[in-house]
């Protein structure tokens, strides 16, 4: 094969990922998101359904959803009391992780947060998630703290906490209802 025919087939074959469209929270979105976070975490992190619902009803909830072929690929659900807002859950479907569906949620959430006057974001992950734990440091978060046994009463976690870049004076915007 020549060359020329060896890079047509190499082009033909590369298939990026498509970016996800990202939409807000919808109530029928209920039962795919938790189904998504059962299937992410073990029994027992995972949220019941009381427990995410609970979270998703928050007045200060936002939760952002990325879509790809009209399918929950993945969500991120976090609470705001500007200037401090906290990471509630980053689920990513398993077929989906390391595309950048991850890295887009957060970035679009964090940018939403800032523009609220949130100035800094807290989040727990467990310290033996190694995957999560370099996700949340290449983002720019940092670890705070140890709490121990936060899992089931015998996991230790990591309290990661970023600082969000000031953006002048401008005046937060208002979360859409």
């Amino acid at each position: 094969m020549t060359l020329r025919k060896t890079l047509q087939a190499a082009v033909l074959d590369y298939n990026p990922a498509m970016p996800p469209t990202l939409r807000a929270y919808d109530p029928h979105d209920f039962a795919a998101l938790f189904k998504l976070d059962q299937s992410c975490f073990p029994a027992g992190i995972s949220y019941s359904r009381t427990t995410l619902r609970y979270f998703l009803t928050l007045p200060s909830a936002d939760c952002t959803i990325a879509e790809l072929d009209g399918r929950i690929a993945g969500f991120i659900l976090s609470e705001e009391n500007p200037p401090l807002a906290h990471i509630i859950t980053l689920d990513i479907a398993v077929e989906h992780r390391r595309l950048g569906f991850g890295t887009t949620l957060l970035e679009t959430q964090e940018a939403n947060l800032a523009s609220r006057g949130v100035r800094s974001i807290l989040l727990e992950t467990a310290i033996d998630n190694e995957p999560a734990v370099a996700f949340w440091q290449s983002h720019g978060y940092r670890i705070e703290a140890t709490l121990k046994r936060y899992y089931l009463g015998r996991m230790d976690a990591y309290e990661m906490r970023k600082i969000l870049p000031g953006t002048g004076r401008q005046r937060p915007a208002q979360k859409e209802t």
